[in-house]
């Protein structure tokens, strides 16, 4: 029997260890919160930080596992080549490859410096650091080595920064950010799963991304839709690129998630490429919207077993994906969705229970829960995405708990 070790323990990792299960295979969980869901459902767990990285090699000689996988877990997908390289186990990519991919300063510069459509941008430790004259607004402010939308945010003027990069070094490991150009723009921009076979992409997908003005952080991702409107010669594009950009890091098989746009400039920006399944489910949003089980996929390669592989998708259905959030801290009290957008839920998974506390939708770890839908048409998905206040409502009463 083959042991996987399934770095941290959030509820996306359900369906992987269900998938890995399925093949025979033991399953053990690691991370510093023994209380995370997936730990229930693992045969193992280990109170091992995932982020000290020889402190997780170790668990791995001890539990002699066959695989690593830090999926939707982005602070351990560099321990997880790590571990991988050391112990010569099925890898992603190189792991000097995947260090770069997960850097976001360092990323940028690759892509300047291969040719690649990228915004101007730049990596820094302190305010001190940062060449205030050559700033351009409205711009970004990101941790270098986060994900989520954590500790991320738009800057319009000099008065903004200071508050901007304390908020983003309150969520970076490194203890550095990243300022860049804010790219507007041209319609969705997109954020889902590719796959690689020895390098070579087997399955690119593209999406419709949604955020929500609304919330705590307008930069959470609130919500996605398949097919994608991207126009068709804009995905060619990306593809394109993707495929150049891992050849050229000797990227091996793998799943990522691809964050990518049209900008109003009209190129085509890879943003992230990281490779590990993203979070908000994407992957299984794509079962249900392709039939592709990229899931299953990515555990076969992280175990060295023959990989089902992957087709280019066929989208079947207008499917859309809601991360359920509160705009404001408090106690939940229910979820109200409209007699006319019922008939089109496939699948209802909330996380809270009447009378538990929920938090403002600061980040994609405030999430309290999703929704799947089909609707019977393209113009009725996006109809309702456009405006989720009008068939969807999360009650939350403010400041008082049971």
């Amino acid at each position: 029997m083959k042991t996987l070790l399934l770095l941290g323990g959030s509820r996306y990792l359900l369906p992987v260890i269900r998938e890995a299960k399925a093949l025979g295979c033991r399953v053990v969980t690691c991370d510093y919160l023994p209380d995370n869901i997936a730990h229930r459902y693992s045969d193992a767990y280990a109170n091992v930080s995932i982020v000290e990285r020889d402190a997780v090699l170790a668990l791995a000689k001890e539990r002699k596992i066959d695989g690593i996988m830090s999926f939707a877990c982005d602070p351990g997908v560099v321990t997880a080549a790590y571990v991988a390289e050391k112990l010569g186990l099925p890898n992603v990519g190189p792991l000097a490859s995947v260090e770069l991919l997960q850097d976001k300063g360092r990323f940028r510069r690759f892509l300047e410096e291969n040719g690649f459509p990228v915004p101007a941008s730049r990596s820094c430790a302190s305010l001190e650091e940062v060449p205030l004259q050559e700033l351009r607004y409205p711009l970004m402010v990101k941790p270098v080595d986060s994900a989520g939308s954590k500790g991320v945010s738009r800057v319009e003027r000099e008065e903004e920064l200071a508050a901007a990069i304390r908020h983003a070094l309150d969520f970076s490991l490194s203890g550095r950010f990243i300022l860049e150009d804010f790219i507007e723009p041209v319609g969705f921009p997109s954020d889902t799963e590719c796959f690689t076979v020895k390098g070579e992409l087997r399955f690119v997908s593209f999406n419709n991304q949604y955020f929500d003005r609304k919330a705590d952080n307008p930069y959470t991702p609130a919500g996605f839709t398949w097919p994608s409107t991207m126009p068709e010669s804009v995905q060619r594009d990306l593809a394109e690129q993707l495929q150049r950009l891992l050849r050229l890091l000797h990227m091996g098989t793998a799943v990522y998630n691809v964050e990518s746009r049209l900008g109003r400039d009209g190129r085509a920006y890879l943003m992230e490429v990281s490779p590990r399944g993203g979070g908000n489910r994407l992957c299984e949003m794509l079962r249900y919207t392709t039939g592709v089980n990229l899931i299953r996929a990515a555990v076969q390669a992280a175990l060295g077993l023959q990989v089902d592989e992957p087709e280019m998708p066929v989208y079947s259905g207008n499917w859309s994906y809601v991360a359920l959030h509160s705009y404001e801290s408090g106690v939940f009290r229910g979820l109200e969705l409209s007699d006319e957008a019922r008939p089109f839920l496939v699948e209802e998974d909330l996380w809270v229970k009447p009378g538990e506390p929920v938090e403002a939708f600061s980040g994609a770890n405030k999430t309290i829960g999703t929704l799947v839908l089909n609707w019977p048409d393209r113009a009725s998905r996006d109809a309702h995405m456009a405006d989720l206040d009008k068939w969807l409502r999360i009650r939350v009463e403010k400041g008082e708990q049971q």
